[in-house]
């Protein structure tokens, strides 16, 4: 599994050259032993697996077409909803929920083929940039079994760069696909709002989440997009728009390329590393014939302040309804217990220290006498970033390149301390959350500067509902580097 891709595994089950069964079989047997070492997955569907598997096998020796996905074991980040097996959000809060129906994005890769083998664990509710904010435990880095994988999609990371599964599903608030796939050395894809559902997706900051692949390859990032991208009547904010097929043409360089440079992305938040790998990027591009052109966009200056204020805002109302009263675990009662002692105590039970820090931000920045101080112009900058950004691209940019993270992964329980310097490594990958754009990170580099060897990341943003645009100058940049599949150097034992 570790050297296939998701392409070629669905092309050797659609030959016959390999059984879905075995593939399964495997994947299986890796997500219960390496998976579990690395803490990476938190649970598998072994008899729903292997019943799809056996069926697909069936299908296709019946002379039935199997679809573009066809045998492919895939992993989904447990706030992704599953009919089969759990959706925990890795949080005490609803460790026992069972959801009555797939996410849209799930139901569209298993009509592709494709079969869900488990749930990998993240930051509890997509809060975190780490991995360690989950309520079962954090998750590893299989680089260096001391360092975070990155967050909030760090099972997910994980699972791919240990070759546990060659595709994953993730989702991505400020950074939360991007991130991890940094750390882990893998291809992170963050498609443009709308265009993929949110649907079975639960909410953390409606107006940024997005559900995005995890992949080895840019290939099976545009893949595994050709197949959940479209529009869903069920998700209101799902696009009607018509986008490219992200495959067609994804080997056709771009033309006369731009790539645009905020001054920002050279900044001195970055490690000596991290500044290195990415100078390097850019003239890998600009050996492929590319312009490299510098830019001012001066609201990314108060990125991070304005996404975390939108982000607490709105996750503080949707995370209201787990009061476990009418959703979510509840307390024990005592008796003559007041409703609001009890709503306060199940709360605190059942919510892990960085939910209730985003939830008390929230509240407060939403509070009277509060809201037009900090809410109101933490949107202004929101606007004002995605005004600079257009004007870029209006300017002949095709993609706007930054480093993922300002550095290679930390190590576990370093920022325990400290959540803002947590929160920056956030630095680049909140703009195109906020600004609703399509953005990648895929490897540029190694750092040996820690003692280990740790991957770094190249992040490219593109202009809304451009993402096929945004693959093939990525694939242009993977087809050059020699940093295109990394693989870590050690994984754990099964």
């Amino acid at each position: 599994m570790e050297r296939r891709g998701a392409h070629q595994i669905a092309a050797d089950v659609a030959s016959g050259s390999i059984s879905a069964a075995a593939v399964i079989d495997e994947a299986l047997s890796s997500a219960r032993g390496i998976g579990r070492s690395l803490n990476a997955v938190l649970e598998t569907f072994d008899d729903h697996a292997m019943e799809r598997a056996r069926a697909l096998d069936a299908a296709r020796e019946r002379g039935e077409t199997p679809g573009p996905l066809a045998g492919v074991p895939v992993l989904v980040k447990d706030n992704i909803c599953t009919s089969v097996g759990r959706t925990t959000c890795a949080s005490r809060m609803l460790e026992h929920y069972t959801s009555p129906f797939d996410a849209t994005a799930v139901a569209r890769l298993e009509a592709a083929g494709a079969i869900v083998i488990g749930k990998s664990n993240l930051d509890e509710f997509a809060m975190g940039g780490s991995g360690e904010h989950s309520a079962f435990g954090p998750t590893k880095n299989p680089w260096d079994l001391s360092r975070v994988p990155g967050g909030s999609s760090s099972g997910s990371a994980a699972a791919v760069a240990a070759g546990i599964v060659p595709m994953a599903l993730g989702s991505d608030t400020g950074g939360s696909v991007r991130q991890p796939a940094a750390f882990c050395g893998v291809v992170g894809l963050k498609p443009t709002y709308g265009l993929v559902s949110r649907l079975g997706l639960v909410a953390f900051a409606s107006s940024l989440d997005q559900i995005g692949p995890i992949t080895r390859t840019v290939r099976d990032a545009a893949l595994a997009l050709r197949v959940i991208a479209g529009h869903d009547p069920g998700d209101a904010t799902s696009s009607r728009r018509h986008h490219p097929d992200p495959l067609e043409g994804l080997d056709h360089r771009v033309h006369h390329l731009t790539v645009g440079v905020p001054r920002q992305a050279r900044g001195e938040a970055n490690r000596p590393e991290a500044a290195s790998a990415f100078d390097d990027a850019l003239r890998t591009f600009a050996g492929l014939g590319a312009r490299i052109v510098d830019l001012d966009l001066p609201s990314l200056d108060a990125a991070i302040a304005a996404y975390y204020i939108v982000s607490s805002a709105e996750a503080s109302s949707n995370l209201a309804r787990f009061d476990g009263l009418r959703y979510g675990r509840r307390a024990a009662s005592r008796p003559g217990e007041s409703v609001e002692s009890l709503v306060s105590r199940s709360r605190t039970e059942g919510l892990g220290p960085e939910v209730q820090r985003r939830i008390m931000l929230g509240t407060h920045v939403l509070s009277a006498g509060y809201a037009d101080a900090y809410y109101a112009n933490a949107l202004r900058v929101r606007r004002l970033l995605k005004n600079e950004f257009d004007a870029a691209f209006a300017s002949g940019c095709h993609v706007i390149a930054t480093p993922t993270t300002p550095g290679a992964a930390f190590r576990i329980g370093a920022h325990d301390r400290d959540p803002l310097a947590m929160y920056l490594e956030d630095l680049y990958t909140v703009p195109a959350n906020l600004a609703g754009l399509p953005a990648i990170s895929l490897p540029c580099g190694v750092s040996t500067a820690q003692g280990s060897a740790l991957p770094l990341g190249l992040q490219l943003i593109a202009p809304a509902f451009h993402d096929a645009e945004l693959l093939r100058a990525a694939r242009m940049f993977e087809s050059a580097s020699p940093h295109d599949v990394l693989r870590p150097p050690v994984v754990p034992a099964a």
